[in-house]
């Protein structure tokens, strides 16, 4: 088995004193949005000048690049056993970490993207410049689904960096990354882009979205947030992990592209959190035995619609079991996670196209994007639940005879982790049979509510209160 080991780029150590940092809260989507700066245009030019120094080209990104130190308070549990003995006599630890990280200056008034976890948990953040000069900086917003975090500092005039387009981006074009890795300073790795598109590495939470672009520029713990960019000097990712089975950089590198990065920004300093646009279906991408089934070419690229959800936009639209969409808006889409991806970075209330095959023959349908649910599976705070399928059923050893729900993940946190468990089946809420997730929401009611459910091997009711 190949062993792999994915890095975030983020050192922490203990210090010893405590400080508070508040978020910000939610903002009027008529929030004026930040100007950036943009270079649409390819790298390449087609031309093949010998190049013997990319000094001109870097030193700009170098000013926009910033280190951010971060301190957080942790908690330490006290030992169960002495708990059991003495009580609250016993109470948990606290220590300080601290935290080093980086970040791309994109206004001149002080806007600057970095990674969630970079910022993430942490009580005060400051940021230093190339010139030395350090602020004290907050949390605009941050999305945990991408990875990608806004924090502000109140300063005028500051150097930035210009986006490009990274979509244009090919493979083997030159880029570098600029960062503060292990905390020795400022520096600027070589590489060439390794891949595009990279997806299910399994490096964000279940529900993340996932687009890396790959290089082989050196990147290591201490780069995260920092800047990919390309032999302009226009800024086309966010660095943010790397895969490796010795902690260390081995070439694989991975960044957010800046295209996705905007996007989350935007949202995020306009109302403090990311909204996504909903089609409401579920895909399957197609392989050459699935195109020859549906009739279309060996060579065909697209996804064959295997649900429609009742009452979302694609229900309203018409889209039916078998469609195979081919294009968003004449853009191709290739995959699930593709479509996925492109819906997701499109608003609520967009009007979309899809260019269809239905029974062998094109279609055009227009259809109005709803609002994705930020935790479309939870059935309660913390707790997630899917329907109990057959596959799940193999896996968990259950009877064909059992049917309900089945709880996927359930947080640490959650008010309800005392009493509901990953694996658990529910079967009636209420004494009501509960077949899918949506009527398990409407049997909830506030105060007590008696659940049927079987659990390692063996059925049993159990009370859940809800507030």
């Amino acid at each position: 088995m190949r062993s792999r080991f994915l890095l975030p780029c983020l050192i922490f150590t203990a210090v010893a004193s405590a400080f508070a940092l508040g978020l910000t809260a939610g903002k009027d989507p008529a929030a004026a949005k930040p100007v950036l700066r943009r270079d649409a245009s390819p790298v390449g030019d087609g031309k093949a000048a010998v190049v013997s120094s990319y000094a001109d080209v870097v030193e700009p990104v170098q000013r926009a690049v910033v280190s951010i130190y971060s301190t957080k308070t942790v908690r330490i549990p006290a030992n169960p056993l002495l708990r059991q003995f003495f009580g609250d006599q016993i109470p948990d630890q606290e220590r300080k970490e601290e935290g080093l990280g980086s970040g791309v200056i994109v206004t001149p008034d002080g806007y600057i993207l970095t990674n969630n976890h970079v910022v993430e948990g942490a009580d005060e953040l400051t940021v230093a410049l190339s010139d030395d000069r350090k602020f004290k900086a907050k949390v605009v917003g941050a999305d945990q689904k991408t990875d990608v975090a806004v924090v502000k500092i109140e300063a005028a005039g500051l150097p930035t960096v210009v986006l490009a387009d990274s979509d244009k981006l090919r493979v083997g074009d030159i880029v570098f990354a600029v960062g503060n890795p292990l905390g020795v300073g400022e520096t600027v790795t070589m590489g060439i882009v390794s891949a595009k598109g990279r997806n299910q590495l399994g490096l964000l939470d279940e529900g993340g979205y996932e687009n890396y672009i790959q290089t082989d520029a050196a990147i290591n713990m201490g780069n995260s947030g920092g800047a990919l960019v390309d032999a302009k000097g226009r800024l086309v990712g966010i660095n943010s992990a790397i895969i490796s089975p010795s902690k260390g950089n081995i070439g694989i590198g991975l960044a957010v592209p800046v295209n996705l990065a905007a996007v989350v920004m935007q949202s995020l300093i306009a109302t403090g959190t990311v909204t996504r646009g909903y089609l409401g279906v579920g895909t399957q991408t197609i392989g050459s035995d699935l195109a020859d089934q549906l009739g279309l070419g060996k060579d065909a690229k697209g996804v064959v619609v295997a649900e429609v959800t009742p009452g979302g936009p694609a229900d309203k639209a018409g889209l039916r079991n078998t469609d195979v969409i081919l294009a968003i808006n004449d853009m191709p889409v290739s995959s699930t996670e593709e479509l996925r991806l492109t819906i997701a970075e499109m608003a609520p209330g967009a009007k979309i196209t899809l260019k269809l095959v239905r029974d062998g023959k094109p279609l055009s349908i227009a259809v109005t994007l709803g609002q994705l649910a930020e935790k479309p599976d939870e059935l309660v705070a913390g707790v997630s639940a899917a329907r109990l399928t057959d596959e799940a059923r193999r896996r968990l050893s259950i009877d064909a005879r059992i049917n309900g729900l089945v709880v996927t993940t359930v947080d640490e946190n959650s008010p309800y982790a005392d009493r509901l468990a990953p694996n658990m089946v529910i079967m009636e809420i209420n004494r009501t049979p509960v077949a899918d997730l949506s009527a398990a929401k409407a049997l909830l009611q506030t105060g007590r509510n008696l659940l049927f459910v079987f659990f390692r091997g063996a059925p049993g009711y159990l009370v859940v209160t809800v507030k």
